[in-house]
């Protein structure tokens, strides 16, 4: 097992490269983006900044690890990673090395270039790494796993890996609160929680919940910054999908030419489309969203702040699961 004080300057060093001008990892990025149409250069970047600088600091790194009590065993943990934004599983796989467990990963088809890759610089400079990060088709016979997936997928899950100890995780999302004088600023940053990745990550923002006779004009004004959306020709493609379904069923709907503002009390909505909802008492509308299961976080004042939605930090672990504690459990 290598010694957690190294695990953690290889991740510090991993951090330092990632935001390198490194040619290999910059033809990396691009061909991410190749493989996948919503992994745009900006997405991609997105994803590698925040991870740089909120999880692959020396010092938050001794930080974190200072709650738990690292294991002294390393077991052999498999993770199932989804693939729906760049990186998506950066943090499973950071907890697995950090434990310092045998991880075994089956990558999403969809995000396999660049996990890929970081890993190997991990073992290009510490080779010991190599026994104990794996990347495999199948994950059989191991001692616990961490799995994410649809709702659909997560049914499987639950039943295939009963026996062992698991996290699975299920759809979820994010939602907004706004009270209705908030600042053009503000809004621009919350353009960037609905906006970013598309909306297809769990921390996006796919509802606003807004008080009655709520005006959206400032709302489509500053979402229209991202206009440029609609030269991507999928989220374009979404976008005359879901209007000409809603102009067939005489759905009222808000746009800006470049996203469709449909009210729905369900929080998920597609690509290119917000659902919004009206609250006439603030207090039962929060107590309502902490009772469900498939929020994620809730942007807004006194909640994760606006524009901060897609830069967790290592504490913020998915479903609110604690997976270090998870992994440190394990016997």
């Amino acid at each position: 097992m290598i010694l957690s004080e190294k695990r953690i300057e290889l991740l510090d060093q991993l951090g330092t490269y990632m935001l390198s001008g490194d040619k290999e990892w910059l033809e990396v990025q691009e061909l991410a983006g190749n493989r996948n149409a919503w992994f745009t250069r900006s997405d991609i970047h997105t994803a590698v900044e925040n991870i740089a600088h909120n999880y692959l600091k020396k010092e938050k790194l001794q930080q974190w690890i200072k709650q738990y009590d690292l294991p002294e065993t390393a077991y052999k943990v498999g993770i199932i990673m989804a693939g729906n934004i760049p990186l998506v599983g950066f943090h499973d796989f950071l907890c697995g090395f950090v434990s310092g467990h045998d991880i075994h990963i089956k990558l999403s088809s969809k995000d396999e270039v660049l996990l890929k890759h970081l890993i190997y610089k991990l073992t290009e400079w510490e080779p010991e790494v190599a026994a104990h990060i794996h990347i495999a088709e199948n994950l059989k016979n191991c001692d616990a796993y961490i799995a994410t997936g649809s709702n659909n997928t997560a049914r499987y899950f639950e039943q295939y890996f009963a026996k062992y100890p698991h996290i699975i995780r299920k759809n979820r999302t994010s939602v907004a609160i706004l009270e209705g004088n908030e600042s053009k600023q503000q809004l621009a940053e919350l353009a960037k929680d609905v906006f970013v990745y598309y909306g297809l990550g769990c921390r996006n923002v796919t509802q606003l919940c807004v008080p009655e006779g709520y005006d959206f004009t400032s709302v489509l004004e500053v979402f229209g910054e991202y206009e440029d959306y609609m030269l991507q020709h999928k989220y374009k493609n979404n976008y005359d999908y879901h209007l000409a379904v809603y102009l067939l069923n005489k759905v009222p709907y808000i746009t800006n030419g470049s996203i469709l503002l449909v009210a729905n009390d369900l929080p998920f909505s597609a690509v290119s489309v917000l659902h919004y909802r009206y609250y006439t008492d603030q207090k039962k509308l929060v107590e309502e969203l902490k009772t469900r299961n498939d929020i994620q976080t809730i942007v807004g004042k006194g909640f994760t702040s606006f524009g901060a939605a897609q830069t967790p930090e290592l504490t913020d672990y998915a479903d609110g699961v604690d997976t270090m504690a998870f992994l440190c459990s394990l016997k």
